[in-house]
């Protein structure tokens, strides 16, 4: 069904408009978008040039507003490597004098 003649329907649809995107190393590039309002600069936070998935994984990633400080506080020693763990399991174990004395009873 061709839709030729047929019109959009008005002011349901989102204003359409220029932005400039800066990117992290800031640079920047114009572009059209539902975003902000005309003229605004939407700065970013992760981007090509920054995000492991397109550089490889070896560049530091931001720490916005502490995440990922909060994220590693909140599971630190799930796995069990906790440096916590690690000190009660060192003062736990027996020395070798008691180790000894074990033996010759």
């Amino acid at each position: 069904m061709p839709l030729l003649g047929k019109k959009m329907k008005k002011d349901i649809h989102p204003d359409y408009h220029k932005i400039t995107v800066e990117m992290t190393d800031g640079t920047t590039f114009e572009t059209r978008s539902t975003w902000g309002k005309e003229g605004d600069t939407l700065k970013l936070d992760i981007d090509p040039s920054s995000h492991p998935a397109w550089i490889g994984g070896g560049h530091k990633l931001v720490d916005r507003d502490g995440r990922v400080g909060k994220f590693n506080k909140k599971f630190e020693g799930f796995l069990g490597d906790s440096k916590k763990k690690k000190n009660v399991a060192k003062e736990e174990a027996p020395t070798e004098e008691a180790k000894e004395e074990a033996i010759s009873k």
